[in-house]
Order: C-alpha cells, then sequence, then structure tokens
C-alpha cells in the first residue's frame, strides 16, 4: 500500500505583530522620555568678592594701512619697514612694561605680509600676546 505523502508548509514569519509590539514600546519610550530645558531653569548663582585687576597691562596699538605704513603708538614707520625695525619700536613702545599686548589695526585692504610682518616683530621682541581689531559690518 502506498501512502501519500504529507505535503509540508515552509514555516513563516508574520511580522506584523513585531511591528504592532515595536510602535508600542516606541510610543512608550516617547510618552515617558523627559526632555532637559535649559531655558526654564531659575538659577540663583553664588555671589563673591575679589580683588579687582589692579594692573591693565600695557597695550601697544599698531596701524597698518593698505599702502603697507605702519603706525607703533601714533609713532609712523617707513612703508615697507623691516622687522627688525618694527621690532625695535615694539621694544620701545613697550618702555619696559613685561609683556604687552599688541594689538594690531590693519586696513581691509592691508597686504597678507604687512600683517605677518608685525607678527613675527613681536614674536622676535617677545610678545606672545597678539590680537586684532575689527568692526561689525553695516548693514
Amino acid at each position: 500500500m502506498i501512502f501519500p505523502r504529507a505535503r509540508r508548509d515552509e514555516p513563516e514569519i508574520n511580522l506584523i505583530p513585531l511591528i504592532d509590539v515595536m510602535l508600542v514600546v516606541l510610543i512608550f519610550l516617547v510618552v515617558t522620555t523627559t526632555y532637559a530645558r535649559f531655558a526654564e531653569l531659575q538659577i540663583n548663582l553664588p555671589q563673591a568678592q575679589g580683588d579687582s585687576v589692579k594692573d591693565t597691562p600695557a597695550q601697544i596699538h599698531v596701524g597698518v594701512d593698505e599702502q603697507g605704513g605702519y603706525a607703533i603708538d601714533e609713532t609712523r614707520l617707513p612703508a615697507g619697514a623691516g622687522v627688525d625695525l618694527l621690532a625695535g619700536a615694539l621694544t620701545a613702545a613697550a618702555g619696559g612694561q613685561p609683556d604687552p599686548v599688541v594689538i594690531i589695526q590693519a586696513d581691509a585692504r592691508a597686504m597678507h605680509q604687512s600683517v605677518i610682518r608685525v607678527m613675527d616683530a613681536a614674536r622676535r621682541a617677545g610678545y606672545a600676546r597678539v590680537t586684532f581689531v575689527t568692526q561689525t559690518p553695516s548693514d
């Protein structure tokens, strides 16, 4: 006697219940999550008294014009002055003050090399604090 073979179906994974469960978990996480809102915090900062800065560092103002001319604390130097001349003028303008701040006020159309000369002169003079003056654009 020949028995008919039972047909085996391939196992099937139904993804719809899995998606439903994941959606419920996602909704649960979104609802229960708290978000930090720093703008709504009321913070009272502690108070402290300290000594104010009694001695401000010396400032050396260096102007660089469009043609490459220099002015160190209103003392005019020739256009295209060398780094050694600029370093000597910076040292003279410091007047023995330790580590002054060199403030560079360069014209917007000044050559990049002119500004680099001032920075190199400040380095050679031993002044590490160099800053630039800019202005906000007027609309």
